[in-house]
């Protein structure tokens, strides 16, 4: 008798706190702080930043975030993870186990690994669910994974999804919903990306072609293919171009800098001052770095920056909604496995 080709399927998020309290969101950024990948300094140094510093004085003003955040389902990224693994299941036939897992707290990577492994899958694919590579994000991840199976007698084939930032299937999920916005109507378009330190960028350059002019993230290549910012831009041209939004009416620009060491630039913050400046009232923003709203979107975007450009006189900032737990995201998942 032929055993069956069972398969997993590993989607991966970030994470969030158990809870939206201070001994939650402690612990929270303390495992996700203190990952190499995310603050890449030596482990003394990154030990006496997060767990002296960042953890303790941060926790209590997060914790407040997430307050708002938090709906009776729970954190978004973490219901609309488990609606999303569902309707991803729902697309493949019962050879095929789909589990969702947050690189930091709950679900674990391991737990999900284990309910695969218990499965019986010969073959499983991680799905990371950040559309452009970054070591902090999808590296580590990766990493993750790897670390799961080091101790292991029995390995099964692992397919890795390195990045979709322009696959067609994600592409067209925002500019859906980017239509349900009239982007004519408003001044100007933000791409509004995460931001990461400049450092880590280099880091990443094997080709020494990072940072070399300051054109050298607007077109993608075989020497900028595995930048992040690269990707970014890529992302973005492709959402305008489906959506025909001319360049001059969109900029790409990075959010959420922590530290003092310089991010890439520039700043969101920085440009809604700009364009204010410029006369600009109402603003559209697209953030293609998240598929689930989270913190960095609902609270910081639509809210935090929101206000901000309200006090300086702007009329309205309107954020695009993520993909959430959207059909067609189920779907574009499903293509893009095939595809890779």
């Amino acid at each position: 008798m032929i055993a069956e080709d069972k398969k997993g399927i590993l989607l991966v998020n970030l994470g969030t706190p158990d809870q939206p309290t201070y001994s939650a969101v402690h612990r929270y950024l303390s495992q996700f702080l203190m990952d190499a990948r995310v603050i890449d300094i030596p482990y003394l140094a990154r030990l006496l930043l997060v767990k002296g510093i960042i953890a303790p004085f941060r926790s209590g003003k997060s914790a407040q975030a997430y307050k708002k955040l938090w709906t009776e389902s729970g954190s978004p990224i973490k219901f609309h993870g488990f609606a999303l693994e569902k309707k991803v299941q729902h697309l493949y036939d019962h050879n095929t186990l789909v589990k969702i897992g947050m690189r930091y707290q709950n679900p674990s990577i391991a737990s999900a690994l284990d309910e695969l492994i218990a499965f019986g899958a010969k073959e499983i694919t991680i799905f990371p669910l950040f559309p452009q590579y970054a070591s902090a994000t999808t590296g580590s991840v990766h990493e993750e994974v790897m670390s799961y199976f080091k101790n292991k007698f029995i390995i099964p084939k692992l397919n890795f999804i390195n990045s979709y930032f322009q696959d067609q299937p994600f592409i067209d999920c925002f500019v859906k919903n980017g239509k349900q916005h009239d982007w004519k109507s408003y001044d100007h378009v933000l791409f509004s990306f995460h931001g990461l330190p400049k450092r880590q960028l280099r880091k990443s350059d094997t080709q020494s072609h990072c940072f070399q002019n300051e054109d050298c993230c607007k077109q993608i290549s075989d020497k900028n293919y595995f930048c992040y910012s690269a990707q970014c831009f890529a992302t973005a041209q492709a959402i305008a171009h489906k959506l025909e939004i001319p360049e001059e009416n969109y900029t790409i620009c990075y959010q959420s800098r922590l530290g003092r060491d310089p991010w890439l630039e520039p700043y969101t913050s920085d440009v809604l001052k700009k364009r204010r400046a410029a006369g600009d009232k109402n603003i559209l923003v697209f953030c293609p770095a998240f598929v689930a709203d989270c913190l960095e979107t609902t609270i910081e975007i639509s809210e935090e920056y929101a206000e901000e450009f309200e006090k300086i006189g702007g009329e309205h900032l309107q954020l695009v909604e993520s993909l959430n737990q959207s059909n067609q995201w189920a779907e574009a998942i499903v293509q893009i496995i095939a595809n890779h």
